[in-house]
């Protein structure tokens, strides 16, 4: 399918086009909301200031796209591969990323409050002023990331297997309760 097919398509109330490949393709601006792009194959394509809020692109692949900007708000993408996907600014406010791949992406100043990242692999992201207010995130990925300035209010940090939730301050490695 086609980038015109996709959008005449979704313009006639058609949302499901999961498995579809859509690699490098420019979707930049454009309102995708509900979509169903579970294991589509979107790597390298350009999702830029895109709404894709509440889609579902559960084990899709989004290496090295472009998510500049783009609203995944409530969105679906468990199991998402986003090895080195630039989704700085981005909004993923109560998305569920469980078991996604965030390895090497570009999360700064994303806002990822109350999004669901148990199990996610983190290692090499930068979250360089991202906002985890209220997320869940398994404690050690946050050991091989940048994440200074990161907003860890009500941070519930998962450490094996025990739950500790609460007001964090991030010295170097280290977890402080106010």
């Amino acid at each position: 399918m086609n980038l015109q097919q996709l959008l005449h398509e979704y313009n006639r109330g058609d949302r499901n086009f999961s498995e579809t490949s859509l690699r490098g393709a420019s979707l930049a601006k454009t309102l995708l909301t509900g979509v169903n792009f579970s294991r589509c194959d979107l790597s390298c394509a350009d999702l830029s200031c895109t709404d894709l809020s509440r889609v579902n692109l559960s084990e899709a692949n989004l290496t090295d796209a472009d998510l500049t900007s783009a609203n995944l708000s409530g969105a679906n993408l468990q199991g998402t591969n986003f090895i080195g996907a630039d989704l700085k600014n981005a909004s993923l406010v109560g998305a569920n990323l469980t078991g996604a791949d965030l390895r090497a992406a570009n999360l700064e100043s994303a806002d990822l409050s109350g999004a669901d990242l148990s199990g996610a692999l983190l290692s090499g992201a930068n979250l360089r002023e991202v906002n985890l207010s209220g997320t869940c995130v398994d404690a050690r990925e946050l050991e091989n990331t940048d994440y200074e300035g990161a907003a860890l209010d009500d941070l519930v940090a998962i450490s094996n297997c025990e739950v500790s939730a609460g007001s964090f301050h991030w010295i170097s490695w280290g977890a402080h309760r106010q």
